[in-house]
């Protein structure tokens, strides 16, 4: 088996585990990612605008106490742009039905909540394909250092996450259950 084919399989098996949990939410699920960005007060967090059966991460964002940006897909095979939002920002559908802020500044951030669909404890996750964090992160760290948090229901770890050479870790997860740092 190829490993295209290997993580379309981890893909639909981890789409079907984060729906259960998605199924089982609470409000309280986004607590410890608000006790943990209180750390990160005054830099430029980068969230995002859940969709589907992710865990939402709006809570946190509004509550940060700095500049908050969410994604923007220019092009395929690109890496992310950021555009400064605000609870009351004006929204349109971006690329695969994400929403963007219509306007507002581009900013770039120092901590990144990152979305998924499985992670393990090496701190690797499994997006939806698409490359767009992986270059991001990359592109981020060869210029500063960032923090890249993923961002999941506990119910989305893995044993092993499949990887290639260009798949960035994240240097920590949380989920409603613990906070936890790869490698520690």
């Amino acid at each position: 088996m190829t490993l295209t084919e290997i993580k379309r399989n981890a893909r639909a098996e981890a789409f079907a585990r984060r729906k259960v949990a998605f199924a089982a939410r609470s409000a309280a699920d986004c607590d410890r990612l608000k006790a943990v960005l209180a750390d990160h007060a005054g830099k430029v967090l980068a969230g995002y605008m859940p969709m589907r059966t992710e865990i939402d991460c709006l809570p946190a964002m509004k509550a940060h106490d700095g500049p908050v940006g969410v994604p923007v897909i220019l092009a395929a095979a690109t890496p992310l742009k950021f555009r400064s939002w605000t609870a009351d920002a004006a929204m349109i559908a971006g690329e695969f039905g994400a929403r963007i802020p219509e306007n507002g500044e581009w900013v770039e951030p120092d901590v990144l909540i990152v979305p998924l669909l499985s992670f393990d404890r090496r701190g690797y996750r499994l997006g939806y394909g698409g490359g767009f964090y992986d270059r991001t992160l990359e592109g981020l760290r060869s210029r500063k250092p960032v923090i890249a948090i993923g961002f999941a229901f506990s119910a989305q770890e893995v044993d092993e996450v499949p990887i290639e050479a260009t798949d960035q870790p994240l240097d920590l997860i949380v989920t409603e259950a613990g906070v936890f740092a790869p490698g520690r």
